[in-house]
Order: C-alpha cells, then structure tokens, then sequence
C-alpha cells in the first residue's frame, strides 16, 4: 500500500481498514522521525498532526504504539528548547505508589519477571546446595514473591535451611520497608533465619560498602532489568549535537534503510506481531563494544568480581535500543514494543483501565526515553545477549549455565498462561525468553573466574 504525501487531505483517513492503517501509521512515523532526526519541524509537526488522527491509546495494538512513540518524538523537539520543556513539566506530580502498582500489574498480567524469578531462584538453590551462610543482594528490591519462594524451598532442604541475608537495594525507602516486612513475615512463619538489610540507593551511585559482604558467607548477586542503565553515563557528547543528530543527511535519510523498515513492518502486521524481521545490518553492530567498553558499567562489573559471588543472576531485556542514532533506535522501539503490546492485547481487554497504566506508565516511559533522550538522560539502553555474555567475559565472569529443572519450571509456569505465544529457549547456556519468535527477555547465571 502506498501511504499519501504528507499534504493530503485527511478525511479518507478515517475509514482505513486496521492493516491498512496500521501500514500508514508506520509509514507516516518513519517520515515523521526522519523529519525530527534532521530538525525540519514544519514538516515534523504536520506528519505529527496527521498521526494524531489515526493512533489512539485506546485502540488496536498498532494505534497504541503509534499514541506513545508519536508523544516520545514530540517530546525529543520539546527538548530542543529547555525553557518551554521545564515549564510544560514543571508542575507535573510523580506517584511513586502508582508507579509501583503498574510495575506489580506488569509482573502480575505477563510471564517474564516471573520466569526470570523462577530460574534465578533454581540457580541459587543450586549454587548454595550445601552453604551455611548465603548472602544475596538484590539490586531492584521491589517484589517480595521471588525470595518468598526461596525462603520456602530453603526451609525444606533435608539437612536444614541456611541462615539467609538479604541486601535490598532500592531508591524508595517505602518500597524496601515493605520488602522487609513481607520477608521477615515470612521467614518468622517458616522458623528460617533470616536478616533483610536495605540500602537506599540509586544503582549508579551505589557505595559498595553499605553491602556488608562478610567472609564466611556464600554470595548471590540478583540484577533484574538493572545493568543497562549503567551505560548511560559514558555519552553526554551526544548531547552537544543533540538537536543537529543528522548532520550527515545519509545517515538519517537512507532510502535503503527506510523501504526495510517498511516492507517488514508490513509483513509484521500482515502475520503476527512478532515475526518476519532481521535487524538491518548497521543496526546488529550499534553501540558496539570497544576495547574499553562502558566505564561506568565497567567499574561495577570489577566491583562485583571483587566481591567473589558464588553466583550472579542477570535478567535483561534483549533488544538493541542503545544505537548512536534516532533511526536505529526507532526501528528496533517499534519491534520490540509491537510485540510487547501485542502480549496484552492476549491477554487484557481494551478497554482495561490496569492495561492503559501498564502502556503508559511503563512501556510508554521507556519508550518515551529511548526516543527523546541522549547522553546520561537516557537510561533505557537495552542491549541484546551477545553483548552481555561479551562484557561480562571481559569482567572475569565465567558463565554458569542454566540447568534443566529450571528450563522444565519455566516452561511449566508459561504452559500456565494458556496462550501459545510465549516460547522459551535456552541458547549457550542461557535462557531467552519470547513473543512468537520474538526476543524480549534474556537470563543468564555467571560465575567469577579465577
């Protein structure tokens, strides 16, 4: 389907079928970035306007995305003028009990962080199979369910359950409050020594001391969806050409990238939101790993060698949304959130209030900063396993693989879900978890090496 110039009139627009609609949308939002990469914001603002008439927040999965990625570009030409940008935000009121609500829907709705719980658990259990002592430090102390079921398969091991500390590291205090409640409950009614030690922190300004990692105890580290935020710190040169991304016109223009973009994303639409795409050739190598890496990210994988864990737990979104440019970052945005939008649109109703919160307050947000922001602003850099498995070899961890019970748990919790679109696939020892063919979540256990 050829998508109208962007000076035509709109009413036709209206009466499109879903796919075709959904095509234009796509279409209308690569013209739309394309406009914002190279700073023409006449023309920005009209492919914005007639996007506005198609998406909806409250409609199909393709309306909904086109809703939040139309307000992520919007929001990166706001940030061109920093005076009107603070103004319009300024009064804007953060609910950190409603942000923790939606992340407990998001955990509740959809399988992942269940099924990265499940396997960081069974390899915990394994690695500590006969500790006296076991020390584990959560660095995203915010769910109290995964360490309930540790205390509960601890509690039964036949020669006795371990004494266990936990190390919560959150920036909320109210958040690991409630943590340390719910685990000290717990551990109380299971008759298990237990100590919760919190530490109110950000991650990226975490003082290891405050971790108390004493000797004599078996070590666990836990990061769940945490570590890609550590490379956000080693760009803000970006930020000096923010506005002026595209200086090299090629880059952000190139024909051949765009008829990819749409020609998959047609294909997407037409099958299933998760299939018929490979990444563009430049898009597999973005944000490459340099001989020095990340050095923020750096810093604290050496930290963590230096306390020699028994064991490290990373659960990862597997996406590559950490490319240099606009263009790369959009195409693999639009991807990775299709398929994520297309798992609630299997499982909630349209028209759910809890499923709007999750889009907006969650999806929406990362999207919001993979889009608009640059330099140690953008946080949500999420990168693909290869990479991972890469810099944490460069850091002296050896991978431990995940073992086979854990792989049958996992399976078994997404038969659970009755919906044939999950799948679960191990792959070098570690565990990807998928939309149809789709990876969106990654697991891997690793051990220091000598």
């Amino acid at each position: 389907m050829t998508s109208p110039s962007l000076g035509s009139p709109y009413p036709w627009q209206r009466e499109l079928k879903s796919e075709e609609r959904g095509l234009c949308l796509i279409h209308l939002l690569l013209t739309c970035a394309n406009y914002v990469a190279a700073g023409n914001l006449e023309n920005a603002n009209i492919a914005l306007e007639q996007i506005s008439l198609l998406a909806s927040s409250d409609g199909d999965t393709m309306q909904r995305i086109a809703a939040y990625f139309t307000e992520a570009l919007a929001d990166r030409i706001l940030k061109a003028w920093p005076g009107l940008y603070k103004a319009l935000y300024s009064t804007r009121i953060s609910s950190v009990s409603e942000e923790f609500l939606v992340r407990k829907v998001f955990f509740e709705m959809l399988p992942f962080l269940k099924v990265a719980y499940v396997l960081t658990n069974q390899a915990i259990i394994e690695a500590m199979e006969e500790e006296k002592m076991v020390h584990i430090i959560d660095l995203n102390s915010s769910e109290p369910a995964q360490w309930i079921a540790l205390l509960h398969v601890l509690s039964a091991r036949p020669e006795g359950p371990p004494h266990l500390r936990i190390t919560g590291v959150h920036q909320q205090k109210e958040v690991l409050d409630q943590m340390a409640h719910s685990l000290t409950e717990e551990a109380e009614k299971l008759d298990t020594p237990f100590q919760f030690y919190p530490v109110v922190s950000k991650l990226e300004t975490l003082d290891f001391e405050k971790l108390h990692v004493k000797t004599g105890e078996a070590l666990a580290i836990s990061s769940v969806l945490q570590f890609h935020s550590l490379l956000s710190s080693d760009d803000d040169f970006h930020r000096k050409k923010f506005s002026l991304e595209s200086k090299n016109p090629n880059r952000v223009h190139s024909p051949g990238v765009l008829q990819m973009g749409q020609g998959r994303l047609g294909e997407l639409l037409e099958k299933d939101m998760g299939k018929g795409y490979s990444p563009s050739p430049d898009s597999t190598s973005s944000s490459p790993l340099s001989p020095v890496g990340s050095v923020k990210m750096d810093s604290f994988l050496n930290a963590f060698w230096g306390l020699t864990p028994k064991l490290m737990v990373v659960t990862e979104q597997d996406s590559n949304h950490n490319g240099s440019t606009l263009m790369e970052r959009l195409f693999e945005a639009l991807y990775s959130y299709a398929a994520l939008f297309d798992c609630l649109e299997s499982t909630m109703s349209r028209n759910s209030l809890e499923r709007m919160k999750v889009e907006k307050m969650l999806f929406g947000e990362e999207i919001k900063n993979i889009i608009a922001c640059e330099g140690s602003e953008r946080k949500e850099r999420h990168e693909k396993l290869e990479k991972w498995i890469q810099r944490l070899d460069l850091a002296g961890f050896g991978n431990v693989p995940l073992s086979y019970y854990g792989m049958l748990q996992a399976r078994k919790l997404l038969q659970g879900y009755g919906c044939d679109g999950y799948r679960i696939r191990e792959e070098n020892g570690c565990v990807l978890m998928s939309w149809q063919d789709r990876p969106l979540f990654s697991v891997s256990a690793w051990g220091c090496r000598k």
